[in-house]
């Protein structure tokens, strides 16, 4: 087995997960540090899902097993994984990567009125007060649902580079 290091991003739609990993993924590769970057969200994109919705996290971890096996083949041992509720599956992502894993979760916040603005300007389709509202919905519940040890991380009125700054201060890659 062997021992990985491995960041979660995770927050609300709207919070800047996605964009703060890849700002986060530039940082390192300017320091030469070996990494690599999945974003979780493609994970499960299946429709309909494999026996129903509560079975997503099956194929997410089987997907993601996969896709680590490859990296590890090129000597890859650090990920960064975004997903919204990815610091609430810190056990599934450490099985799928199959070794000894040190998981340091990041839970990416923004203020209501930020959130609302960012998905205004992304969400184009019919479904972006449904969108907004779960996005809304789901900060509080990771708020209240992240395991301790999780470092909060304000996005509000700050710039890409001060967040990923910020986030890589939290792992000691």
């Amino acid at each position: 087995m062997a021992a990985y290091e491995l960041l979660l991003i995770g927050g609300g739609a709207g919070v800047g997960k996605t964009t703060v990993a890849w700002e986060v993924s530039t940082l390192l590769q300017e320091k030469g540090t070996a990494h690599c970057l999945i974003e979780g969200d493609y994970m499960d994109q299946v429709h309909p899902a494999p026996d129903g919705d509560p079975h997503r996290a099956e194929i997410t971890e089987r997907n993601l097993a996969a896709v680590w096996s490859n990296y590890t083949a090129l000597g890859q041992y650090r990920l960064i994984y975004t997903n919204t509720v990815s610091v609430l599956e810190g056990l599934m992502i450490s099985r799928a990567m199959d070794g000894d894993v040190n998981a340091v979760r990041t839970l990416l916040t923004a203020e209501e009125d930020t959130v609302r603005q960012r998905l205004a300007q992304r969400e184009i389709g019919s479904q972006l007060h449904a969108h907004t509202d779960r996005s809304l919905r789901m900060a509080r519940h990771l708020d209240e649902k992240a395991p301790a040890g999780t470092v909060r991380i304000p996005t509000d009125r700050r710039s890409v580079r001060d967040i990923a700054e910020q986030v890589i201060q939290t792992i000691s890659w």
